[in-house]
């Protein structure tokens, strides 16, 4: 290339190299404080929100900052959404189905006992019509939001004492949250919603018999198995469990159109580094928690079969009196049940032959 090309280029590519940083200049200094429903140690829950305020920092050049609070710092850690709600923090990092006291759709987005697991939820919100109705019921409490997150299959919980049948259900002070104790009530448990913070100090003052968090990871932080020892499996009731960034619509619609972005790419990524974070660590706590004593032990069938009949009653007199219930339910119920049909033909059948021929060599 000669001189006079040379110098060309170099003045054709000189008004590009200067626009980027006048562009930057005008972004403006955004500050958002985030309420999460998790206690700081739980590294994987609370550091997802972490993780999720560090790479909208990273991709906006620091001009966009989000802060992490634990819950119980700016709000309680079952009230996120309400703060979200009335404008007191700009977003949190939390499970909707916290808050289906408030309204009952919520649960279709954070988990369902019998319901999707990850992979299907995810074919759902996105292609099956799950992201318009969480928008639209979202947006009835000045929420927009994202998928941030799920935990996949989880475990069914901590007991004092075993459980042999059905029976041994009735009047069991149990801790667990959403659609489930609803289901659980109706097998004779007396269910109750517990902050993750206060789990233990209840199980070990005997004001719980049994509870159930997510899986070996954050379980054996807890600490549970020092105060219960028989370990259940699965938990029905959350065969995935979807987390969800929410963000004040108004502060949200605020934002610079970059900075929506960057919030949506960083829930986008956190979606699945969560679910591959816990996969990776379940596997290792548990066989810690074994060694320490935990005695694993799965459903019996009566329990089960109990258990979905139930269920589904629940969902059959929620639809009868929610309107917005029963709309996300005719979309989600068939969805499911096709879902569950193509997983029985290839990843069912290889799962039924694989693992145990594994755990023979």
């Amino acid at each position: 290339m000669n001189r006079r090309a040379l110098m060309g280029a170099a003045a054709a590519a000189a008004p590009v190299a200067l626009a980027a940083p006048a562009l930057a200049q005008t972004m403006p200094e955004v500050r958002w404080r985030l309420t999460s429903s998790f206690p700081r140690n739980l590294d994987v829950l609370f550091g997802t929100a972490e993780s999720i305020c560090r790479r909208v920092g990273q991709i906006t050049d620091g001009k966009f900052r989000i802060t992490a609070f634990p819950g119980g710092e700016i709000a309680p850690p079952l009230a996120a959404l309400d703060a979200v709600q009335s404008g007191s923090v700009e977003c949190a990092h939390t499970a909707p189905y916290y808050y289906v006291g408030k309204e009952p759709g919520f649960a279709f987005f954070t988990a369902l006992p019998f319901g999707l697991n990850n992979r299907m939820y995810n074919a759902w919100f996105r292609h099956g019509g799950g992201r318009e109705l969480n928008a639209e019921l979202m947006g009835e409490y000045n929420i927009t939001s994202f998928p941030a997150g799920d935990t996949g299959a989880q475990m069914g919980g901590w007991f004092r004492n075993e459980v042999r049948d059905l029976a041994a259900l009735n009047g069991l002070k149990f801790r667990i949250a959403g659609f489930a104790g609803q289901v659980f009530q109706r097998l004779g448990a007396a269910p109750t919603q517990v902050a993750a913070a206060d789990i233990y100090p209840s199980l070990e003052r005997g004001t719980l018999d049994a509870v159930e968090f997510v899986g070996p990871h954050d379980d054996e932080k807890l600490g549970f198995v020092r105060v219960a020892r028989f370990y259940y499996a699965p938990g029905f009731w959350e065969p995935g469990a979807r987390l969800h960034f929410m963000a004040n619509r108004a502060a949200f619609a605020a934002l610079p159109d970059a900075y929506k972005h960057a919030i949506e790419v960083a829930c986008g990524e956190a979606d699945m580094e969560m679910l591959a974070r816990y996969d990776h660590l379940n596997p290792l706590a548990l066989r810690r928690l074994v060694a320490a004593g935990a005695q694993l032990r799965f459903w019996p069938r009566d329990v089960m079969q109990a258990a979905w009949r139930a269920a589904h009653e629940v969902y059959d007199e929620t639809s009868g009196r929610n309107a917005r219930f029963k709309k996300i339910w005719e979309s989600y119920q068939p969805y499911r049940n096709e879902s569950y049909q193509w997983f029985r033909v290839a990843e069912n059948s290889f799962d039924n032959f694989a693992f145990p021929a594994a755990a023979q060599r």
